[in-house]
């Protein structure tokens, strides 16, 4: 018997499709805040896959499904086999997982073949790779999904009846139906944008084929009309078909509520856009031809002709399996935290640093509970929780503080029922213990600083502090004038094992932009600081996470209670080093006289001796301004002139 050819084939990303049925009386039998709490999950999940934070390349996105066999669709196109596993496993540590099961699911790799003479030019190496063959099938292998509103995804493999055995064709015959075959989806260039991805040795069919349009009969003309072509009648068999509709990532509580979706509120525009192709970068053609295009078309033709082929990848699931049981627990009810209501909440909220105006506005509801834990391993036991919180406007901020040698954890709210929600996923934390809880400040001035803000007020006490300082021709940002933020974290660790530390960590930085200097800086009396210094907060906050590891961190400035939030970074000149440190010493022994002034301490660059740190803590913003006010402080300014290499850095600690 003669072996027939197989076509030539290529291939591009893995693929899955993930099919996910929702168990409707668990949904709505679960206590709130364990919904809110999987609805947080789920965003967080689907936006970060959409914006492939995952991994280096790729494409996701995720469809609400109609009829019996799933109410979720999540497709995830990425570079490898073990980007798709961990995307696959990622979901299943999401609270949003325990309320579904896997109704089905479909893992391909996205192909093309070559049954035209021009597609085997590309086989072949003959194709410059500024063709527009080449690039077209380059969009065939790594496609977008196409920013359109219907989805349609079905198997498909080729008949071996003895009547109709596809794989006993020639090479020829087969080129010619699947040529014909293609004619028709060219008709719906356009229209339909289709992917063709390869599952033989996969998955129980040989084929997965994926089809966008904005008009959903578009698909169903597209697909009946070719069933009466011989390539369909005679040589095709289909599975299942799952048809839906896209929606963005933030929808997900409509969908999940029976409301109608898209919203069309762009919830996601900021966060889930960056994969999503628009309507014109998804207009690659259904059937398209393969030589011809501007190589940007999307799709191609059906299966058969280039999408057609027999050639997988090799690859393997490493086996392991990092669900969390957890996913599926629920959360205790708000009643069961303990908080007690205390009017006057925002003074404590003001000893540990946290101000109205810059922190919060007048109305807010705050939450704070101690902790008897180590503020550092607090903090990262907080951040998977904030990163909820933050999914929902009402969330005003939650951090943790240092506070009389323990922790505290503070939690603030624009309305008294969110911070009751979130109390109950508070007290979970290790170590929490009863809190309080109260609103802050005067509620009825609320619509007065609305109106304020509306008519130019201030951003806050940091953009307050600058100004005023600013006003006393103090120069406060870098000597370009841009605003800099600063991490400043202690450690008792030893300074050379520190320093070694900092500087494999400072290499990392230095690959971004926005990073000014990290350093390790020695005092004479307690811990060392490393400080590192960036052009933006969210930069800093990001770096703050690696420096949180280093070793003996025992606290970070502006952690601790009072007004702690200055950083004031010099460059001496080499010839009044001394003086410049006698000096220091003299406005220390002033600054130990001023009320409310807690410390104030030198430190000196490890690196660069000519570069000093000063960190001080008051009680109060107010005592710490009223010596930025005095002439001893005019005095210093002025004669700092004569002994600065540049001007000094007044920074607010990030």
């Amino acid at each position: 018997m003669q072996r027939r050819d197989p076509p030539p084939t290529d291939e591009g990303w893995y693929v899955l499709h993930d099919l996910r049925t929702i168990d409707w009386d668990a949904w709505r039998e679960a206590p709130e805040q364990v919904r809110d709490r999987a609805l947080a999950e789920g965003i967080d999940y689907l936006r970060a896959h959409e914006s492939v934070a995952d991994a280096p390349a790729g494409d996701s996105a995720v469809f609400s499904v109609l009829g019996h066999k799933a109410d979720l669709l999540i497709v995830h196109l990425r570079p490898t086999v073990a980007d798709l596993d961990t995307a696959e496993r990622r979901f299943e540590r999401t609270e949003l997982a325990g309320f579904t099961d896997q109704s089905s699911s479909y893992v391909s790799v996205t192909e093309a073949s070559g049954y035209t003479e021009k597609a085997r030019e590309y086989f072949e190496g003959e194709l410059d790779e500024d063709s527009g063959l080449y690039q077209y099938i380059q969009s065939r292998l790594h496609p977008e999904i196409p920013d359109a509103e219907h989805v349609s995804f079905y198997p498909m493999s080729k008949r071996r009846d003895p009547e109709y055995n596809w794989y006993e064709l020639p090479f020829d015959e087969r080129a010619d139906l699947m040529a014909a075959h293609g004619d028709i989806g060219r008709e719906y260039a356009g229209k339909v944008t289709q992917m063709i991805s390869g599952s033989v040795g996969f998955d129980d069919w040989e084929w997965g084929v994926t089809l966008w349009a904005d008009d959903a009969t578009d698909i169903k003309d597209l697909i009946y009309e070719m069933r009466f072509h011989p390539s369909s009648s005679k040589y095709a068999e289909f599975g299942p078909f799952y048809f839906g509709r896209r929606f963005p990532p933030a929808d997900l509580p409509a969908l999940l509520a029976g409301e109608p979706v898209p919203t069309g509120e762009g919830g996601d525009a900021d966060a889930g856009d960056a994969p999503a192709a628009t309507a014109a970068r998804a207009g690659g053609a259904v059937g398209g031809d393969a030589d011809g295009g501007d190589g940007r078309g999307h799709g191609g033709v059906h299966p058969g002709s280039p999408g057609e082929g027999d050639h997988p990848h090799a690859g393997e699931r490493d086996g392991s399996d990092d669900s969390d049981d957890s996913a599926a627990a629920g959360r205790p009810d708000s009643g069961d935290a303990d908080v007690t209501e205390d009017p006057n909440v925002d003074r404590r909220l003001a000893s540990l640093g946290i101000h109205a105006g810059s922190d919060y506005d007048d109305g807010d509801y705050a939450l704070v509970f101690d902790a008897e834990v180590d503020a550092g391993d607090l903090a990262d036991d907080l951040d998977g929780l904030r990163g909820n919180f933050e999914h929902y406007d009402s969330h005003v901020l939650t951090t943790v503080r240092a506070s009389g040698g323990e922790a505290a954890v503070v939690s603030v709210w624009t309305n008294e029922g969110a911070a009751e929600t979130a109390a109950g996923f508070l007290t979970e934390l290790p170590g929490v213990s009863g809190g309080v809880g109260g609103v802050l400040g005067d509620p009825d001035a609320a619509e007065e600083d609305d109106a304020a803000d509306a008519a130019g007020g201030t951003d806050g006490d940091a953009d307050d502090v600058r100004a005023q300082l600013a006003d006393l021709g103090i120069y406060a940002g870098t000597p370009h004038g841009e605003d800099v933020y600063a991490l400043v974290l202690y450690s008792t660790a030893d300074p050379g094992a520190l320093a070694a530390e900092v500087g494999d960590l400072r290499e990392s930085f230095d690959h971004y932009d926005t990073h000014v200097k990290t350093a390790v800086y020695e005092g004479e009396d307690g811990p060392n600081a490393v400080v590192s210094i960036w052009e933006t907060e969210s930069a800093a906050e990001t770096a703050s996470d690696f420096l949180a590891d280093l070793p003996g961190v025992v606290g970070r400035a502006g952690e601790g209670d009072g007004f702690g939030t200055m950083g004031m970074f010099y460059t001496v000149k080499p010839e009044f080093r001394e003086v410049f440190v006698e000096t220091f010493a003299e406005v220390e022994e002033l600054l130990a006289g001023m009320d409310g002034h807690r410390e104030t301490n030198l430190l000196v660059n490890r690196e660069d001796d000519t570069d000093m740190f000063i960190a001080s803590n008051w009680d109060a913003r107010e005592d710490a301004m009223a010596f930025f006010r005095s002439d001893e402080f005019a005095e210093t300014v002025q004669w700092g002139r004569e002994v600065l290499d540049g001007r000094p850095r007044h920074v607010f600690l990030a």
